[in-house]
């Protein structure tokens, strides 16, 4: 299949995973610039659409504040509105835009994933997992999250669908050891990447932290460069709470970037606009769906059009 159809298809999957966020857009647009100048009251009323789409204050105000410093009392169309939104929304985003790349000369490229228990993380890590070894890459995980037994079998799932080793213990087992554990066999198993999934429970924040601060310091022992990537997975649908997350996060941890889980469950995709321009850490994957393919790198263009409602060109 050619790059242009399979881009086609994602195309598509990603407008219709983001009809909600854009329809509520689009409906907003239109009913606020039909037959309407650009003016002080319709400006205000475009800022207040865009921060109740969770594009946040900031956003909100530099995107209005560049469409009327170029249409400021002209008649304007909807499509003109939301075509001028989604190219400013691609340059905000276009800097963050960083697909999650293997280095082979790691040996092992060791990947920690972290996000709150119910954000998509087990699951990006099985579909991250079959996405690598689609590319001829040897894949060790890492149940790291062993307070939670269904985490662990989770990952057993997803290590038995992909073919990839699963390095796993009994729930409660040290987290730490068990990261170790699987670094030094993914080493003697010549692997080129090591995804390891840790625990979530937010709630208790001080035992997250020093768990998490160990795992790091026994991979540490082990590469003093690892781990090569913090990725936090972070559930569209909470909206706002997902700024909190990461701010939580980046205290705990330094976290290199970002996966973007379940865009099509709610209204609320305009979030990754307010995490892009608040962090500006690299943005490497979105989620619209269940299966492996529902998962992507994420490309500012696409993303931009599909959040408007707007076709790809």
């Amino acid at each position: 299949m050619s790059e242009d159809k399979k881009k086609g298809g994602w195309f598509s999957r990603l407008k219709a995973g983001l009809s909600r966020s854009s329809s509520k857009l689009g409906e907003g647009i239109g009913g606020i610039f039909t037959k309407k100048k650009l003016d002080d009251e319709s400006i205000e009323e475009l800022e207040e659409l865009l921060i109740t789409s969770d594009l946040g204050v900031t956003t909100a105000t530099r995107l209005t504040e560049n469409l009327a410093k170029t249409r400021f009392n002209k008649d304007v169309e909807p499509h003109e509105v939301s075509e001028a939104l989604a190219a400013d929304i691609a340059t905000i985003l276009e800097p963050v835009a960083t697909p999650l790349e293997v280095d082979k000369s790691k040996s092992p490229h060791i990947i920690l994933m972290v996000g709150v228990n119910g954000s998509g993380k087990t699951t990006t890590i099985g579909k991250l997992a079959t996405q690598y070894k689609a590319q001829g890459l040897n894949v060790t995980l890492a149940a790291g999250d062993t307070f939670r037994a269904a985490a662990i079998e989770q990952l057993q799932i997803w290590g038995e669908r992909t073919g990839c080793p699963v390095v796993a213990k009994e729930t409660g087992s040290d987290a730490a050891g068990l990261a170790y554990e699987a670094i030094e066999r993914a080493r003697s198993e010549n692997a080129d990447v090591v995804l390891i999934d840790t625990a979530g429970r937010l709630h208790n924040k001080s035992d997250l932290m020093s768990e998490l601060q160990k795992v790091i310091r026994v991979i540490k022992k082990l590469d003093e460069n690892a781990p090569h990537d913090v990725v936090l997975v972070l559930d569209a649908t909470t909206g706002q709470n997902a700024v909190s997350q990461v701010g939580t996060f980046k205290e705990l941890v330094d976290v290199t970037g970002l996966v973007v889980t379940k865009l099509d469950g709610s209204a609320r995709g305009g979030i990754l606009v307010a995490l892009a321009e608040k962090f500006g850490l690299p943005v490497h994957a979105i989620g619209v769906g269940e299966t492996a393919d529902d998962l992507r790198p994420f490309t500012a263009k696409d993303f931009s059009r599909s959040l408007m409602g707007l076709d790809n060109t």
